[in-house]
């Protein structure tokens, strides 16, 4: 069986602490591969709202999720309290890359990636960068 490898970067942009809830939970009585997702989800709303943006207002844009990965490392468990750390890996004039690393203390839980595309709610459609985007992210990108 060959697994997904995702590479880790060797820098964070944002920290995140998220406590398991008995909704997280699967029959195993464990983190469910589905709820990952979710609570990634979450870990890049609060890490937008730290920039003081959404993902359905960024500068007249939104992102949309176009690609999702997720390399599960060991379980968690109700009341785990899981760091999630976000890298704003890449940035193109169709959207970003992010890398996530999801621990329990020392123990890494899982590690993911999502490509996120702008999109234009409005318009419903995909949309190129801005350079009010460009600005707004090129600072992050300097940041090691």
């Amino acid at each position: 069986m060959s697994r997904t490898k995702i590479s880790l970067p060797d820098h964070w942009h944002f920290t995140t602490d998220i406590q398991v809830r008995v909704t997280d939970l699967n029959y195993g009585n464990h983190l469910a591969n589905d709820k990952v997702a979710s609570l990634i989800h979450e870990a890049r709303v609060r890490f937008l709202q730290r920039l003081g943006k959404t993902e359905i207002d960024l500068f007249g844009l939104g992102l949309i999720q176009t690609d999702a990965a997720i390399a599960y490392k060991n379980q968690a468990f109700l009341g785990d309290i899981l760091k999630f750390e976000i890298c704003l890996s890449e940035i193109s004039k169709i959207g970003i890359t992010l890398h996530y690393r999801i621990t329990k203390e020392k123990l890494e839980i899982a590690r993911a990636k999502t490509c996120l595309a702008f999109f234009d709610y409005q318009k419903q459609k995909l949309a190129r960068s801005t350079q009010e985007i460009d600005e707004f992210f090129a600072h992050l990108t300097k940041i090691q």
